[in-house]
């Protein structure tokens, strides 16, 4: 006979465990297969092709992929961080204000804002142009593309992963454990490498991780802003465009390959030590900038900063105000008017997208919160053999470029199954709202995940100890200390 607690995480896991086999591992086992064929026999050609001496381009694109992602991962923490520790521990004019601009990056998809850096800054962009014109040069001053121009689009739009978890982990270290190191004589540097950062590393992993598989799985950047540089995402698109869906099934395992021992190595180094600790309900101490120079400077630094955020939606914004035929050739727009937003709202052929992709958003989003959260919670606070494993099919939507995802469910749902209760999903809508589910599932469990690592046992133990049963505790209690710490 199981006990209640055994109970309890069989009860939790057994809906989790479905939903990953049917929709993440399933799908994922046909391009496994797929990869071992070749003109639908069994073999390991596409694989000796892969690694033999004439794909060349298949190991430039991996190297490609593998640098650019850890750069990208570099330079969004150099971002993230100082913002997020900035915010949070310092008060100041405008501060609040600042920091919610600080995650509008990430609400612009990557396609957008990739175009929206392009009409920015690329060589027919508006500001090298104005900078042109003002100084009265013969030529732009700049133009972003190839490699730095893809760490600059990554940089900017992955930064609010690790600005997000940082500021969740910060929110949640008392600050009587801070204060107790200052009052056995340690430095403020000190104070931050000891006791500070080691609180941050589940939140630091998570969004390294999450930055890592974004980066991976980039399409747009380096198709648009370096004329098709090798990386191995492009390299998928390519052999599929071009009807080699076995190399192309054959490039995506091997992606994922590298996208999850990427994941355990994290995982070995988070797992070294714990990093929870016993929350006294003390909320997060802010120090008042008493300088009056250092305090404007932050304030100036602030506005500049939002003025560059805000650039992207800005420019988003003047290009849906031009009427079609005012940019063209010309190097600013000649006319701007409503005649975009009166088609929009006009014509049914350009409404119906709109409306359909808000829908499906919101069924995904909220099926990806109610799993998000069981999944986390059973990860970090149930003890049961395969966590390691589990952990893993949970990340494997983001080691895969979306493309693949969406092949992956295509194959897997273009006849009937089990899993799509008996009816053929491809060519309905509700093929588009579980991809976006199964996409985006391990950005709410890691971001999740952060918050429960430090939520120490005790808190729902008390509540239990004082009648309250499991799920009214998880309810009442684990579920708003999820949502107060991730706000």
């Amino acid at each position: 006979m199981l006990n209640a607690e055994k109970r309890k995480t069989l009860l939790l896991l057994i809906p989790v465990i479905l939903v990953l086999i049917g929709y993440v591992l399933y799908p994922s086992i046909e391009t496994l297969l797929e990869s071992f064929k070749k003109n639908g026999v069994f073999s390991l050609e596409n694989y000796s092709d892969f690694f033999g001496e004439k794909s060349a381009a298949n190991f430039e694109a991996l190297w490609n992929s593998v640098y650019i992602s850890l750069l990208s991962v570099l330079l969004s923490a150099l971002i993230g961080i100082p913002l997020a520790y900035i915010f949070n521990r310092y008060d100041f004019p405008g501060r609040q204000f600042f920091s919610n601009i600080a995650i509008m990056p990430i609400v612009l998809p990557s396609l957008v804002g990739v175009m929206a850096f392009m009409y920015l800054y690329g060589e027919a962009g508006l500001v090298p142009n104005a900078i042109k014109d003002v100084l009265n040069l013969s030529e732009v001053p700049f133009s972003i593309g190839g490699i730095t121009g893809i760490l600059i689009v990554h940089a900017y739009t992955m930064y609010p992963y690790f600005y997000m978890t940082t500021s969740s982990a910060l929110n949640n270290i008392d600050p009587s454990l801070e204060e107790a190191a200052y009052n056995l004589g340690s430095n403020k540097f000190k104070v931050f490498w000891k006791v500070t950062f080691p609180l941050l590393t589940p939140g630091l992993v998570a969004a390294s991780l999450l930055v890592f598989m974004v980066s991976m799985a980039s399409f747009s950047a380096p198709f648009l802003l370096a004329g098709g540089f090798r990386v191995l995402s492009l390299q998928i698109y390519f052999s599929k465009i071009n009807g080699d869906l076995e190399m192309a099934a054959t490039q995506s395992v091997i992606l994922s390959v590298v996208s999850i021992s990427f994941l355990l190595f994290m995982r070995w180094y988070q797992d070294r030590k714990d990093y929870r600790m016993a929350s006294k309900g003390i909320g997060a101490h802010r120090s008042e900038v008493s300088n009056p120079v250092l305090k404007w400077c932050m304030v100036t630094l602030g506005i500049l900063a939002m003025i560059v955020l805000l650039l992207p939606h800005a420019t988003l914004l003047i290009l849906s105000l031009v009427p079609e035929g005012a940019w063209t050739w010309q190097t600013y727009p000649t006319a701007f008017s409503l005649e975009n937003f009166i088609l929009l709202f006009e014509d049914p052929n350009i409404w119906d997208p709109v409306r359909n992709s808000m829908v499906m958003s919101l069924l995904a989003c909220l099926g990806v919160f109610v799993f998000g959260i069981i999944t986390s919670y059973a990860l970090v606070k149930r003890k049961f053999i395969g966590k390691n494993l589990l952990d893993i099919l949970v990340m494997i939507p983001w080691a895969l470029p979306a493309t693949v995802v969406g092949m992956n469910l295509i194959l897997a749902f273009n006849e009937p199954s089990a899993f799509s209760f008996g009816k053929i999903l491809v060519g309905t809508f509700w093929i588009l709202p579980l991809a976006y589910f199964v996409r985006f599932i391990p950005l709410v469990v890691r971001s999740t995940t952060a918050v429960l690592e430090q939520m120490d046992d005790s808190i729902e133990e008390a509540a239990q100890n004082l009648g309250a049963k499991w799920f009214y505790t998880f309810r009442r209690v684990v579920i708003p200390i999820i949502m107060l710490r991730r706000t």
